[in-house]
């Protein structure tokens, strides 16, 4: 499939994907308030094989939430794999008690730089709450459990899945821009790149393993890169004990987020009743 572009005019993996959304809608009788690319797309390693990784928000009708078993109701829509595309998303309540605990994915969701839906003012909405809610410390650890994981899966032994130490790196070089007190980290990787990585030897080892990424190698095993594999253990032992230089701060409550929840179910009630 060719690069996904949205703006202005949906290619063919686009028109799917926003048909896809549509017929949630229809399906699930919600309505999709934002969705966007999460995964290597937006993070810009993608080769032309990578899966489309759809993440959405959505809303339901007022009654749906005015029910006495709603904490019993699923506040989440997962569509089967179908081919390369991966779609799935949240309820809106749901989203909101997890920008509450300053969830990662989250954020990288509200900051994808490929936004295949949005309805007017609701990602800005979002965002004007990032910073009241956004835990630099709670998401280093976040990363970096993620580098230790793939880390640990992937990246020993004589031969290892190339890709992966992107998905060591990436969370590595978020938590170094967190230590640095850059604020939210940057979806794209090459943003993290070129900011903290000066040039030089292991620099260039990620160069090139960008470019066999988007070559079309997706499944590429080979032999352990020496110098990005010495980096990773570095960093790893320097991390053995948290974070450093991050202080934790004081949060408000959850009644921002309430009046956001209120706003657009208020927003759901009246354009349900304007349909025709």
């Amino acid at each position: 499939m060719p690069e996904l572009r949205i703006e202005p005019e949906p290619d063919a993996a686009g028109a799917i994907i926003l048909e896809r959304l549509a017929t949630i809608e229809q399906a699930e009788a919600v309505r999709i308030l934002y969705a966007c690319e999460s995964g290597s797309r937006a993070w810009g390693f993608a080769s032309p094989d990578s899966d489309y990784d759809v993440r959405f928000v959505y809303i339901r009708p007022r009654d749906w939430y005015l029910s006495i078993d709603l904490e019993r109701r699923r506040d989440v829509i997962e569509c089967p794999i179908e081919g390369v595309l991966d779609i799935n998303g949240w309820d809106l309540r749901k989203a909101l008690r997890l920008m509450h605990k300053s969830n990662p994915p989250l954020f990288e969701w509200l900051h994808s730089p490929l936004v295949y839906r949005a309805q007017p003012g609701f990602r800005e909405a979002m965002l004007t709450l990032t910073p009241a809610y956004y835990s630099p410390v709670g998401c280093a650890r976040h990363y970096l459990h993620m580098a230790r994981g793939n880390d640990r899966e992937y990246l020993h032994g004589d031969r290892v899945r190339l890709k992966k130490y992107l998905y060591v790196l990436r969370p590595l070089l978020a938590v170094r821009w967190l230590e640095s007190g850059r604020g939210v980290v940057p979806m794209p990787f090459r943003d993290l790149v070129e900011t903290l990585i000066p040039p030089g030897e292991w620099r260039d080892a990620i160069e090139q393993l960008l470019r066999l990424k988007q070559s079309g190698e997706e499944m590429a095993w080979g032999p352990r890169i020496p110098a990005l594999s010495d980096w990773i253990k570095a960093e790893l032992a320097r991390l053995a004990e948290g974070p450093t230089a991050l202080a934790l701060a004081a949060k408000p409550g959850s009644e921002p987020l309430n009046a956001l929840f209120r706003q657009w179910l208020a927003e759901e009630l009246a354009t349900h009743h304007a349909m025709p």
